[in-house]
């Protein structure tokens, strides 16, 4: 068994994502497994509804009829969290739980992952990563909620401008 704390997807009977999040918060708190089951989590997004002419913003599950844990995989991790009413199971071949990979767990954006900007607008960047590798711009804007920078860079003569994410650029020293 693996002693690092994993993203697992769990199955759960549909309309029961938020109830089986807090069972399984609650079987945590009482049984003192923190150290095993770090996070769970029911991703949501809020999205803009029209109904009868009026605007409203409502949080929709992204993924309903599932819910992502994260947790170290032991014997007794995998019994609590299959056996916690609404859960019919993890996601993997033959209902054995697979770990989501680090790519999987940046798209889905469950975890942020903080990136330290060492540059600001107008300083000259290098492209360490991409189809533009080794290409060199300034930096015109940053966004750090989106993890997104806008660099122009010379490009057949022309300016253009590019969109990368924050750790693809560094200061050219």
């Amino acid at each position: 068994m693996t002693e690092e704390a994993k993203w697992y997807v769990v199955h759960t009977y549909s309309g029961y994502e938020n109830k089986v999040a807090t069972n399984l918060e609650t079987i945590v708190e009482n049984r003192k497994l923190q150290d095993w089951i770090k996070e769970i989590r029911v991703p949501t997004e809020t999205v803009v509804e029209i109904k009868d002419n009026k605007k409203r913003e409502v949080e929709r599950k992204i993924f309903p009829g599932y819910v992502l844990v994260k947790m170290v995989m032991t014997d007794e991790s995998w019994y609590v969290v299959r056996n916690t009413r609404g859960c019919t199971g993890f996601v993997g071949p033959n209902g054995k739980p697979v770990p989501l990979t680090e790519e999987e767990v940046a798209a889905l954006g469950v975890e942020k992952r903080e990136v330290e900007v060492n540059y600001k607008v107008g300083d000259t960047v290098h492209i360490v990563d991409g189809p533009l590798e080794n290409f060199s711009g300034v930096v015109e804007e940053i966004d750090l909620e989106k993890n997104k920078v806008r660099v122009t860079i010379s490009m057949f003569g022309r300016e253009t401008p590019v969109e990368l994410e924050l750790d693809q650029a560094e200061l050219m020293e």
